[in-house]
């Protein structure tokens, strides 16, 4: 009789965890905290964080609270799969993760692979911020929705902005050694090439992802060049700490990136004072004056003291949320189901939508310049004085490219 009492009392735990995995919605939260991208992705941890309360302050998804399950992958894509088992195992169906393209091709397969093997226990892969084209095109799934522009759709901004600028006349590419940063140089040596004939590409780089702590001798050799303007797809410290030696050294060329406004960037454009010379682009930043955005833009630096990175994240949380709400529930197939071709209204205003072919969304996009600001600018970054300036819109229906895809979907 002893032993019965022992075995139902170590079992109560059991069934009180699975009973609260029910009363939650568990998102795991795949990303660095800790190594050399753990700046970024606490910023995103917390940035989860507070779309979560925003959403069960109105009563969460289908009646039920989110949880953010915070998940460290030291930014390896091995290690993101541990982590995405882990999260699995703790009943998460659901699982968001945006840093390093090599990650996020590794847990497409993965979860693809599981959902496979386990049918009825689907998983879902949100994708918020890695964008190497091949993940909604040959390499696309069913399983895999993409928030953030793939990195080609933004080349193509970039691109037809900078064919418009004279002064541009030799451009040094320098950007960091995985999928990400390939397609990144790839891409924009054909675009100018086809844009702008006249441009020289002055030098190409490809350095370890996340490893350099010291750019002085890729500055030496932008110096050494004669580029007027740089290319780069940089992220985390290694965008930061390549300025940082840039205002060392004194070089003052304009750059063209695509995440200048990550934790460090601002302070670093600001040391090197390149006052509006350096450019990013993005489907939203602070100051486009749009008043919801910028309501929700207060209430976050109110809370955490940072600015909002991913309006992305918001759309992907928001729509999640309604896609829930269309299908009535929170199986992940039909979730993806209601997803898909889903229209919405996006973070900074406007029509966003998820194509059904790949499960790329395209919304509209826009390239911002950081430096002084003007009367408008109401927001400044990393508490430097100086923040974003729009420059230029690009409209959703101008940033549609056509996909590879042949996507299986589930029977």
């Amino acid at each position: 009789m002893r032993k019965h009492v022992i075995v139902a009392a170590l079992m109560l735990p059991m069934y009180g965890g699975a009973a609260m995995a029910q009363e939650t919605v568990k998102i795991g939260y795949i990303d660095p905290l800790s190594g050399g991208g753990a700046s970024i992705g606490e910023v995103g941890l917390k940035t989860f964080q507070f779309i979560a309360d925003e959403i069960n302050a109105k009563g969460g998804i289908q009646g039920k609270k989110i949880e953010i399950v915070g998940l460290d992958n030291k930014t390896n894509p091995q290690e993101s799969l541990i982590q995405a088992q882990k999260a699995i195992d703790a009943g998460v169906r659901y699982i968001t993760q945006g840093n390093g393209s090599s990650v996020a091709g590794a847990l497409s397969d993965f979860v693809t692979k599981y959902n496979e093997r386990n049918p009825g226990k689907e998983v879902l892969y949100f994708n918020y911020a890695a964008v190497d084209p091949i993940l909604t095109n040959e390499k696309c799934s069913f399983w895999h929705f993409r928030w953030d522009a793939n990195s080609d759709i933004k080349m193509e901004a970039l691109t037809n902005y900078m064919k418009t600028v004279p002064a541009i006349k030799n451009v040094y590419l320098i950007n960091q050694d995985y999928s990400f940063g390939e397609s990144v140089r790839s891409t924009a040596k054909k675009m100018l090439a086809a844009k702008r004939p006249d441009i020289k590409i002055v030098g190409d780089e490809l350095h370890p992802l996340l490893k350099i702590t010291d750019f002085a001798p890729y500055i030496a050799k932008i110096k050494a060049s004669g580029a007027d303007t740089v290319v780069t797809g940089n992220w985390g410290q290694d965008f930061s700490l390549l300025l940082k030696a840039a205002a060392d050294a004194g070089l003052k060329v304009n750059w063209y990136t695509y995440y200048a406004g990550g934790t460090g960037g601002p302070t670093a454009i600001k040391q090197a004072n390149l006052n509006h010379q350096v450019f990013a682009i993005g489907e939203g930043f602070p100051n486009l004056g749009y008043a919801p955005a910028d309501t929700f833009e207060k209430a976050i630096r109110a809370k955490y003291d940072f600015s909002l990175f991913y309006p992305r994240a918001v759309n992907e949380m928001r729509m999640f949320a309604a896609a829930a709400d269309k299908a009535k529930s929170l199986d992940p197939v039909k979730v993806a189901m209601a997803l898909e071709g889903m229209e919405f209204d996006v973070y900074d205003g406007g029509k966003g939508s998820m194509r059904k072919d790949d499960h790329q969304f395209f919304q509209p996009m826009y390239i911002a310049s950081f430096g002084d600001r003007g009367e408008k600018e109401v927001f400044d970054e990393e508490k430097t004085g100086w923040g974003w300036k729009m420059v230029a819109k690009i409209e959703a229906d101008q940033t549609v490219l056509p996909t590879t895809c042949k996507m299986e979907r589930p029977k």
